[in-house]
């Protein structure tokens, strides 16, 4: 195989993507990992805009890109048309027209997406085609932390059927949590959430909810922690109370899991920093399979210079 098996126009949510497309980006990341070469891109144009801090995201997409060798922009949003009141729409089918190929985006705003995919569909017609792709959007959908994370644990496990995964902390503005719940319960995961009543999503299907963390942990295979947010419970309870009864350490952690966290970690809050220092590995290893994946979803999206797309 010499390129990405599957073909995408857009990257929205995981609900967009297949089954298949799941499985043969999985597979062509792997590939990657494993020695195969990335094709050429090079007469593609790609812009970033990050309206969200990023570190990962943005550095993976980065290198990335550059391993495809396209040519890449920074978008800096604070000094565009948008700050003088141009609406995004406008901005990306500028883009377009001065030939750009894709946009990947990270955005607070819920659904800009798939509502600005939706107007280009009915109605308003962008100048050429250009590929929108999800680097992270509102608290409902990151899609590529999902991909990176079926990377990962496909690698540790092969068959993800019957494993047990639990998912720690903020679920209710998590996007990554929706992400991978959406894409996981597919293979057969069985998916756990220990949280505290204030960070439920009781709309959230496929999964058990729990809020006795050392119980919900017992026989787990794959344990997520999610970022605590101070700002998110102030008011609500005293944040060592959320220590006390949801941190992951060495004693509640079972033996022979993996832990995984999207990042950024804050240190001796959502897991411990002795945790992370002898058992944080994989996390680690996620930011490295990130390259990967999003390699592989760009290929899948702006093929290669060889005319197989």
């Amino acid at each position: 195989m010499t390129f990405c098996p599957v073909r995408l126009k857009n990257l929205v949510d995981i609900k967009s993507l297949s089954t298949e497309e799941i499985e043969g980006i999985a597979e062509r990341a792997l590939e990657i990992k494993n020695g195969a070469k990335p094709v050429s891109c090079a007469d593609k144009h790609v812009a970033l805009m990050f309206f969200e801090n990023s570190t990962r995201t943005k550095f993976s997409f980065e290198m990335a890109l550059n391993m495809l060798e396209v040519k890449v922009y920074n978008f800096e949003t604070s000094k565009s048309s948008l700050s003088k009141g141009e609406d995004v729409f406008d901005t990306l089918n500028n883009l377009a027209a001065i030939g750009f190929d894709a946009c990947i985006i990270r955005t607070s705003e819920e659904g800009l997406i798939k509502k600005t995919i939706f107007e280009a569909e009915n109605g308003r017609k962008f100048f050429k085609n250009i590929a929108l792709i999800n680097a992270g959007e509102g608290t409902s959908a990151h899609p590529t932390q999902a991909l990176l994370d079926y990377v990962t644990i496909k690698e540790k496990f092969k068959n993800l059927n019957g494993l047990k995964l639990v998912i720690v902390g903020d679920i209710r503005h998590s996007r990554v949590a929706k992400s991978n719940i959406e894409l996981l319960s597919r293979f057969g995961v069985n998916i756990t959430c220990a949280a505290p009543e204030y960070f439920k999503d009781e709309s959230l299907k496929n999964l058990t909810w729990s809020d006795n963390l050392n119980k919900s942990l017992e026989n787990a295979d794959i344990v997520m922690a999610l970022r605590i947010q101070k700002e998110r419970i102030q008011g609500i309870i005293e944040f060592e109370d959320y220590i006390k009864n949801f941190q992951i350490n060495k004693n509640n952690l079972p033996k022979n899991c993996i832990l995984i966290h999207p990042g950024p970690v804050n240190r001796d809050i959502e897991v411990t920093s002795a945790l992370l220092d002898n058992r944080g590995e994989v996390i680690l290893e996620q930011a490295r399979n990130g390259v990967f994946a999003r390699i592989a979803l760009l290929e899948a999206i702006l093929g290669g210079n060889d005319g197989q797309y």
